[in-house]
């Protein structure tokens, strides 16, 4: 079973067994986002380990507790995993930790890298940098896309610039072929 969220950098060379109709990430995740995510697994692992102690100690009601934040760790990090931009041949996919946008090529005006004030890491302290924004047709503003200081690109400049490359030639690819269904 294919992990869908490991998505590898290709080089934006087209791979013959390559499916565009797939949803997939044009980046990999970055060193940020997978340690914060082995890290919240690794005390996931722990918890699952206190559940089946607490069971076999007769406590059924703080196993259940036990499990069930146990379990909602591990859904929570593979969300966080899985939070990014995703392209297909139908449309644009933005995914963050609570929800989904999707738009269509054919509603994407202009995608541009712009300078503005991003946030760090995703916490609220914004500083100056590198954002990819979207312009779509009637629809209200998405949030930037990518940026240079999210846990996908902290400290690699050129891995944001490639990944910021690959949406636009997706982009220009797409936007004017009707979607094929």
């Amino acid at each position: 079973m294919p992990l869908s969220f490991l998505t590898a950098d290709l080089d934006d060379v087209a791979l013959p067994h390559d499916d565009h109709d797939r949803w997939r990430r044009p980046y990999r995740p970055g060193p940020w986002r997978v340690a914060i995510g082995a890290v919240l697994l690794l005390v996931a692992s722990f918890m699952l380990l206190a559940t089946m102690i607490i069971a076999f100690a007769g406590a059924w009601t703080g196993a259940a507790v036990c499990l069930a934040a146990a379990l909602a760790v591990v859904g929570g990090t593979a969300r966080m995993l899985r939070a990014g931009v995703w392209v297909s041949r139908t449309g644009l996919r933005r995914v963050s930790f609570f929800g989904t946008r999707t738009v269509s090529w054919s509603q994407v005006e202009a995608i541009r890298t712009v300078q503005q004030p991003v946030r760090w890491l995703g916490l609220p302290r914004t500083v100056q940098g590198q954002a990819l924004t979207v312009a779509a047709k009637g629809a209200s503003p998405l949030p930037a896309l990518l940026t240079d200081h999210s846990a996908d690109f902290l400290a690699r400049g050129e891995a944001f610039e490639r990944a910021a490359d690959t949406v636009e030639a997706w982009a220009d690819e797409y936007r004017t072929v009707p979607a094929a269904r």
